[in-house]
């Protein structure tokens, strides 16, 4: 069953509407049941403020109890974060086990985890969580030392506990710590290949998963699960210019994402802060896209990304009407100046050629510009390394070797320098 509160004077997100209760309640709908719940009923209460004890109010509680014993529910889910008092509470109150929205999203991810990395950010993220719910078991649980000097209540089960988890939490930070370490190397290994990396990012269930197979080829998992993608996926996409990127998919985010999950994901997140440009994408058909990027955006400021070169993706164009869709798409042009915006479908391929030019074309990336270069009979390697990361116009074959005319960035530039043919480049320009 799931429990929400409306609040009166609900406070706004940046000058727009904040979700209304049902919408909150619709959105908990959909995590319950990624989380394998069946719901069976919803209760939702007006209330100026919470309860302190019980966030609820008396008679609610009454309600709530008498709907969970006709449906024979075993499990109550709020809307809110609740306190370890509160939560004790309720669960006495109403004689099943109580969850919260942290809480529920915590187990989604705790269940969809595949990596080694994403199980050890996921029991962190929980450890943090528990650490304050520990409060109250009592001092019942306490055990007797033995010995002289020892007799006495001992060291309560409580603290045992705590040193446990606080334990376990130092040594997952170190390991977590060696993830990070290992990521920071291989990102100084990709420097000496002229890769940048491009991020997805964006709301859960809004289609990065389907974008990043449509550009990649990858054949991730799809589904219209939240949280579908917890473990963040890597490949190398080739641009129209024959320029080579790598393509980074990573969790997605959610209103209300808890902190702890935000902190003990950042490791997996430095994928998206050290981004060269961010692919922010968002679903067009839904009606509330804009508080979703907001989200987003407060996300991405949390990780210290906030000041990456941005393009925002409106994905899932196919769900809207043909003759909707040009104001729909001119409408979040004016309500983000500040981002190039392309409107595509993941799902049918509608518009992705497009968004790959633009992609191309940003100029957060390199800039690409004409270059010749001479490669002797016994440089066959730096030949074919242009190929791969060039789109190469003109091959001539002579008796010292081959010349070559290509586009290519700085970085392979740089990178084939002592092949370059000086005083023949020629001048920088952008592939649309």
């Amino acid at each position: 069953m799931l429990v929400g509160v409306e609040y009166k004077r609900a406070p706004a997100c940046d000058g727009a509407p904040a979700y209304t209760a049902e919408e909150s309640l619709a959105e908990l709908a959909e995590l319950a049941r990624t989380a394998g719940a069946v719901v069976v009923d919803r209760a939702l209460q007006a209330r100026r403020a919470p309860e302190a004890a019980t966030l609820i109010g008396r008679g609610k509680i009454e309600e709530v109890r008498a709907r969970l014993a006709g449906l024979d529910a075993s499990l109550a889910i709020f809307d809110q974060d609740l306190t370890p008092i509160q939560q004790r509470n309720l669960e006495k109150e109403l004689g099943v086990k109580v969850v919260d929205r942290t809480q529920l999203i915590l187990d989604i991810f705790a269940a969809g985890a595949r990596t080694r990395e994403g199980q050890l950010q996921v029991e962190l993220a929980q450890l943090n969580y528990s650490l304050p719910r520990l409060t109250g078991r009592g001092v019942e649980m306490s055990r007797l030392g033995g010995g002289i000097g020892t007799r006495g209540p001992g060291e309560t089960q409580l603290e045992t506990d705590r040193r446990r988890i606080f334990q376990r939490v130092r040594h997952i930070r170190d390991q977590l710590e060696g993830v990070r370490g290992s990521r920071a190397q291989q990102r100084s290994k990709r420097v000496g290949v002229p890769l940048e990396t491009v991020a997805l990012a964006g709301y859960t269930n809004t289609g990065k998963s389907t974008l990043f197979n449509a550009l990649t080829s990858a054949g991730v998992v799809e589904s219209a699960r939240l949280f579908a993608t917890l473990d963040p996926k890597l490949r190398a996409l080739d641009l129209p210019s024959r320029r080579r990127v790598l393509l980074s998919d990573t969790v997605g985010f959610i209103r209300g994402l808890p902190i702890p999950l935000v902190e003990a994901f950042k490791a997996t997140l430095e994928e998206v802060s050290q981004a060269t440009l961010i692919l922010h994408v968002a679903d067009l058909s839904s009606p509330r896209r804009r508080d979703q990027i907001r989200q987003v955006d407060k996300v991405l400021a949390e990780i210290g990304a906030q000041d990456k070169p941005r393009m925002l993706v409106l994905n899932k164009i196919d769900r809207l009407p043909q003759d909707e869709r040009g104001a729909r798409i001119e409408a979040e042009r004016g309500a983000w100046p500040a981002y190039p915006v392309a409107a595509i479908s993941a799902l049918t391929g509608e518009g992705i050629r497009e968004l790959a030019q633009a992609l191309d074309a940003s100029p957060a990336l390199e800039p690409v510009s004409e270059a010749r270069f001479h490669f002797g009979l016994d440089e066959g390697k730096k030949l074919s390394f242009l190929h791969q990361h060039a789109r190469v116009t003109q091959t001539r074959y002579t008796e010292t070797g081959v010349d070559v005319a290509a586009s290519v960035t700085d970085s392979v530039r740089r990178r084939l320098a002592a092949c370059l043919v000086p005083n023949a480049t020629g001048r920088s320009t952008r592939h649309r």
